[in-house]
């Protein structure tokens, strides 16, 4: 059975930065590729970070490019999200997905607010 649990959100001031983690078990992650969703308070649920298989291919939305960075850590088996320069609009709860096992985590709320 494929479980994922993100770890690592908080209350962070605008400007700041957090690292998620999503750790697995149930399956390798060099073997399949992992994504980070986001969903703010009534919006739909957003993709925003990609990194794939055995090449470790990453891409990103728009909206995070350049201040978001996905990478993982194979001999934890943990996937990680870096978020730097945070801004309000970041504000969501954050998800984590194995795609080839449609299995998501629990979720962890971030909150980017003064």
């Amino acid at each position: 059975q494929v479980q994922l649990v993100e770890s690592g959100g908080k209350l962070v001031q605008p400007g700041g930065s957090l690292r998620l983690s999503c750790a697995a078990s149930g399956y390798t992650f060099v073997d399949y590729g992992v994504n980070w969703y986001r969903q703010a308070p009534g919006k739909e649920r957003e993709l925003v970070a990609v990194i794939g298989s055995t090449d470790g291919s990453t891409s990103y939305a728009d909206s995070v490019k350049g201040r978001f960075t996905i990478s993982r850590d194979s001999a934890k088996n943990t996937v990680y999200l870096q978020m730097n320069n945070l801004i309000p609009e970041d504000t969501a709860v954050y998800y984590c997905h194995a795609p080839r096992f449609g299995a998501w985590g629990q979720g962890t709320q971030v909150t980017v607010s003064s």
